[in-house]
């Protein structure tokens, strides 16, 4: 049966190579569990049509048993009254009636097995949709946290990014006071050296007009 081998196909499904496969890993479990519902719905569907087939049958066969029941007495009273045509068509109905019963007993053999293979396959469809709902909740889960732990990573590589460059902008900043810094301490350097140049010039002015006044006081006392 078809219907049996997409069971079988379902059953065999191994969901993390699904997984690995699929583009949208969630998607593709939610659809894998709708699926399975879907299949079970018609294995259920399925099996109550068989149970109700071997019912017919068996109330079919039983007809029949009843009827040749039924065309063997009336061959015993044939008899009984030495009516042997009479018990010939009888046992003939008779026999056509035990042929019949044994055509459906074979159809309730067939159908029983059917029924019983689409009992097996509910009852393992039903284990493998509880399994797979399970697990996919679980992958699920581990995909979402997944997620997140993939867009927490993300902000904080960002947030890093943020500071390093944050880190790297003090830094130029401290480099360019500092280079003020020292520019100014250069000018203040060149300020203080021509006041400096400037003091010694007029030191030695002073000094020139000391030693002039000095000998001039010499030459009036000679």
């Amino acid at each position: 049966m078809a219907l049996l081998e997409r069971v079988a196909a379902l059953l065999r499904a191994n969901i993390n190579d699904l997984m690995d496969k699929a583009e949208d890993p969630e998607k593709m479990m939610k659809q894998l569990v709708l699926d399975m519902e879907n299949q079970l719905l018609q294995v259920k569907t399925q099996v109550a049509i068989a149970i109700a087939d071997q019912h017919l049958l068996e109330k079919k066969k039983k007809e029949h048993e009843d009827e040749a029941a039924e065309w063997h007495k009336k061959a015993e009273l044939a008899v009984a009254k030495e009516k042997d045509d009479l018990a010939r068509a009888a046992l003939e109905r008779a026999l056509t009636h035990e042929h019949m019963a044994s055509g459906f007993a074979q159809q309730i053999e067939d159908q029983a097995a059917e029924a019983d293979s689409l009992r097996s396959a509910l009852r393992k469809l039903e284990q493998k949709l509880a399994e797979t709902r399970s697990r996919c909740e679980m992958l699920i889960a581990q995909h979402r946290r997944a997620r997140v732990v993939n867009r927490a990573n993300q902000v904080r590589q960002k947030m890093d990014a943020a500071g390093n460059s944050a880190s790297m902008d003090r830094m130029k900043l401290r480099v360019m006071e500092t280079d003020s810094e020292n520019a100014a301490m250069q000018d203040l350097l060149k300020e203080d050296s021509l006041e400096s140049n400037f003091a010694a010039l007029e030191r030695e002015d002073r000094i020139e007009q000391l030693l002039r006044e000095l000998k001039e006081r010499q030459s009036k006392t000679a």
